[in-house]
């Protein structure tokens, strides 16, 4: 059996923000995830001003793609406002695996299937034990689904439907755009450039709302890329884009139990106008770290529900 005080389930942005903390608190930690890093994650990568504030990093200082925007192109109902702002787009394949080893934590490439508490201990398939753990494995997280499926369900007007592609291709516009209830998607679309060749599109909308309007979101991906020729910022739609669905901020205020926790995606805290997680994941995979280490109330639905305010930005970082 391996044995450490915490065990934090899942290597991303939360669970190794979390992790990193533990360890300087000076708490034994360790990872698992079912995959090694680095791998490919589904994600525009929107990191804002905030991420690297909390992180206490220089964007500068940053060793991977990172490419910043001065001014982001929002398109409403065919009408184009260029706002000043200071944003930026990393790789998640790049991102998670600079986090995870700057964690500095043992990691194990494990599939949890089976979680069960004992005298005390949370046993994981007979494999690992810990007094502590952490649930920062995104949203099908097996610690949420054990121990807070039931008691406290996500709503179903929370979901979120997205589908985007990362690749690298020749293209000539590099400015960000993103499109609010395009062909009545209800949410939005974007186009963001990360640096070296790289380009993320993608569309994200209710889930609810589509249902209702009889349209899937892969409907509206079509449509999206047919615009993106049309407007010759793509040559052609790319193949084989991912989908995937993650909850948005909603009023669920049971985020640990015991001594149970769950983070970023697994406590559904992506922001209410953009969808963006990777900040929320981190500050609260930190604050669940405080949590424990002080033994604090761990409270994250005191973080913001929205990007935009953040993101009207004229000042330099």
């Amino acid at each position: 059996m391996i044995e450490s005080k915490i065990i934090v389930v899942g290597g991303g942005p939360a669970g190794s923000a979390c992790a990193r903390s533990l360890r300087r608190a000076g708490l034994d930690t360790l990872i698992l995830d079912k995959k090694s890093f680095p791998r490919q994650k589904t994600c525009a990568g929107w990191v804002t001003p905030k991420v690297f504030k909390t992180l206490d990093l220089n964007p500068k200082t940053y060793p991977h793609t990172l490419n910043r925007f001065n001014r982001i192109h929002f398109h409403l109902f065919g009408i184009e406002f260029p706002v000043r702002t200071c944003q930026y787009a990393i790789r998640r394949y790049e991102f998670d695996e600079w986090m995870i080893l700057r964690a500095k934590v043992p990691i194990y490439t494990h599939k949890v299937k089976l979680i069960r508490k004992h005298k005390g201990y949370y046993i994981i398939d007979d494999t690992y034990q810990c007094r502590y753990l952490v649930g920062a494995g995104g949203t099908h997280c097996p610690v949420y689904k054990k121990f807070f499926g039931k008691t406290a369900p996500r709503p179903a007007k929370a979901i979120i439907s997205a589908v985007e592609k990362e690749y690298q291709c020749n293209f000539s516009d590099n400015r960000c755009h993103i499109w609010y209830f395009e062909n009545r998607l209800p949410g939005y679309a974007w186009y963001l450039p990360k640096g070296n060749g790289w380009l993320n599109i993608g569309i994200g909308g209710k889930f609810l709302k589509l249902k209702k309007q009889n349209r899937t979101i892969m409907d509206h991906w079509h449509l999206f890329a047919k615009k993106l020729v049309k407007l010759s910022l793509i040559k052609q739609a790319p193949h084989d884009p991912k989908g995937h669905n993650y909850y948005f901020f909603h009023k669920t205020h049971t985020y640990n139990r015991d001594n149970l926790f769950i983070i970023g995606d697994a406590a559904g805290l992506s922001t209410l106008d953009m969808g963006e997680g990777i900040h929320a994941a981190i500050k609260s995979g930190i604050m669940a770290a405080d949590a424990i280490a002080n033994h604090k109330q761990f409270m994250p639905h005191g973080l913001t529900k929205f990007s935009l305010p953040g993101i009207f930005l004229t000042k330099n970082h």
